[in-house]
């Protein structure tokens, strides 16, 4: 069994834009949508409450018709610094019913010169997922 920083996946990137802007990205699901993921794929955001409990849910639709629907709920939010959220849960704190993916993610940012510093780090429950 792995210890459970090696079931971490972190992904930190200095980006040139300030802070607000990339909280922006990532809190207004207009603009979530647009990058959430790549094309020629599109993101619809099903349910975005940003408050502790709030829903989180992304349908993701493929070229060939593929699906990805992920349902979940934030679990932190700390203004302009952070955002934490699950898909082992989905609003209201209730269990999520078989997630495809069980994981939990941390967003954190931070200034760091004239840019963002962004740090992503999904915790997964296998090296498996992780992979």
């Amino acid at each position: 069994m792995a210890n459970d920083s090696e079931l971490d996946l972190v992904i930190s990137r200095l980006l040139r834009v300030p802070r607000a802007l990339v909280w922006k990205a990532w809190t207004d699901p207009a603009h979530l949508k647009q990058w959430w993921c790549p094309k020629p794929w599109t993101t619809e955001v099903l349910a975005f409450d940003l408050v502790p409990g709030g829903g989180f849910h992304t349908l993701i639709r493929g070229p060939g018709g593929e699906t990805s629907d992920t349902p979940g709920a934030f679990l932190e939010i700390v203004p302009q610094s952070r955002i934490v959220w699950t898909t082992a849960l989905v609003a209201g704190w209730r269990p999520a019913v078989e997630p495809w993916m069980p994981m939990t993610a941390f967003i954190t940012l931070e200034d760091e010169g004239a840019g963002t510093r962004y740090v992503a780090t999904v915790r997964h429950k296998d090296q498996a997922t992780r992979d």
